[in-house]
């Protein structure tokens, strides 16, 4: 197998428009592809996903340990014949201005992969020479594979770039790739819009591949990629299946971290998947709950003419059915949702608050949290850590929180967890791998519930 690590010398300069085009190339070459994206972020997995049909992988270093992160790459990349991993911000950037925690390029080197550096071109000739030089020089335990220019202007601006490399630099250049409008992937408040609701088509595949394979010297780059030993793990034993576990999965609800469904069932569950958006009712003979984030805000109108659906979850709440939700699936466990015009919509009500869209960011960062008391993801104590981004607020209220939180800082932070029966709903999006025992008490907890369920119907009159 061969990999390679896509990096921006800056957020913004192109690198998921380049990564989804080699993607879709490998792909047309008839190559597996193993997608992964380095940072917490769902979006761009989901298009990883949709252009390659490989489920795309978060490696983080700060939510998981370095082994855990060398465990999911390993453990996906046993069939593929190159894996592709998009960077987060800048290469270099990570927690702070001193250390390499965090970054791409820490990760590179975790991975032991060469670096393809995307370097946006706007504005700039001969000081891409000093640019890329710098980056080349600034770590030299990282092995680069190449430079791509992104959003050139002219082949004539492609030969200034060229230019201002030769004699200055090691790495080659591999090319420079022009603006498409064609195939930029619409945004919206939360980043770019999910592969859910803009999906790429057959055409869409063919111009982000034809945009590499016209613009760069591809053959050049995967002849200049090592080889790497393939060292698949034994896959993890699953336990039977003794629990049923609805998972809510629609364009409403698409933020799921792919571990955290796997660990679940390695736990003993059976994920059933439903669709808040367009199936009236919760699956039948299901023993939990779990709601993920996305943009129910989106869909709001339509959450709250199911009825059926609210109803269900409300019922199932009553009844003491363990419900675990992150952020959108916690939003639609309030009792309103209000949009950015100021429509107030009607959601399940498990939780008695009103959540407000914004404008402006309202958290953004990673969170450690802390069990103050026994809940359905464990007992008290039990840490966890995960991610927090969204654009909405709750009104005041007096609920107490069952998480005490920080940032990775180790500053305390207000990202409450409230468990109302035992349904437990947060903003916060955990990564289940930072804590493997977290799902096997929300297991542990359906499968009480399962028992109190079915003695409750024998023992009906």
């Amino acid at each position: 197998m061969k990999g390679i690590v896509v990096a921006g010398v800056h957020s913004g300069c192109g690198k998921t428009t380049i990564t989804l085009s080699l993607m879709a190339a490998f792909k047309r070459r008839g190559l597996r592809v193993a997608p992964f994206k380095a940072g917490p972020d769902f979006i761009d997995p989901g298009h990883h996903t949709a252009i390659t049909g490989v489920a795309g992988r978060n490696l983080d270093g700060w939510m998981l340990k370095k082994q855990t992160n060398l465990e999911i790459f390993k453990q996906n990349t046993g069939q593929a014949d190159i894996a592709v991993v998009e960077g987060v911000m800048g290469l270099f950037d990570g927690y702070d201005g001193r250390t390499e925690a965090g970054s791409t390029a820490q990760l590179a080197k975790w991975l032991d992969l060469p670096v393809l550096l995307v370097v946006d071109a706007r504005s700039m000739a001969r000081s891409a020479g000093a640019l890329v030089q710098g980056f080349e020089n600034f770590d030299p335990d990282l092995k680069f594979a190449g430079v791509l220019f992104n959003k050139v202007g002219s082949p004539v601006h492609l030969d200034y770039l060229t230019q201002a490399l030769t004699g200055n630099v090691k790495m080659p250049c591999l090319g420079g790739v022009g603006r498409n409008p064609d195939i930029e992937i619409p945004s919206r408040h939360l980043g770019l819009v999910t592969s859910d609701d803009h999906g790429p088509g057959d055409q869409m595949r063919d111009a982000l591949a034809d945009l590499v394979e016209s613009r760069m010297d591809l053959d050049a780059l995967l002849d200049s990629l090592p080889c790497i030993p393939i060292d698949t793990p034994t896959p993890p034993e699953k336990k039977p299946a003794v629990v049923r576990i609805a998972l809510a999965r629609d364009a409403a609800f698409c933020f799921y971290y792919p571990e955290n469904i796997e660990l679940l069932e390695q736990a003993g569950a059976r994920i059933i998947y439903f669709s808040p958006l367009a199936d009236p009712d919760l699956p039948d003979n299901i023993d939990g709950l779990y709601l993920g984030g996305g943009y129910p805000e989106l869909h709001a109108r339509t959450l709250t003419e199911n009825t059926g659906f609210r109803q269900a979850v409300s019922l199932a709440c009553q009844n003491g059915m363990p419900i675990y939700a992150e952020c959108g699936g916690f939003m639609t466990l309030c009792r309103t949702l209000e949009d950015l015009n100021g429509q107030c919509h009607d959601m399940v009500g498990c939780f008695g608050f009103t959540c407000r869209m914004s404008k402006t960011l309202r958290a953004l960062g990673y969170r450690e949290i802390t069990l103050n008391r026994d809940t359905i993801l464990g007992p008290a104590g039990v840490t966890a850590r995960g991610h927090e981004f969204h654009y909405s607020s709750l009104d005041d209220h007096g609920e107490k929180s069952v998480y005490n939180a920080c940032d990775r800082t180790g500053g305390t932070r207000a990202v409450p967890g409230f468990e109302k029966n035992q349904t437990l709903g947060s903003y916060l999006h955990l990564h289940f791998k930072s804590n493997p025992d977290l799902p096997q008490h929300f297991v542990q907890a359906c499968f009480q519930y399962q028992n109190q369920r079915k003695r409750f119907v024998n023992e009906a009159p």
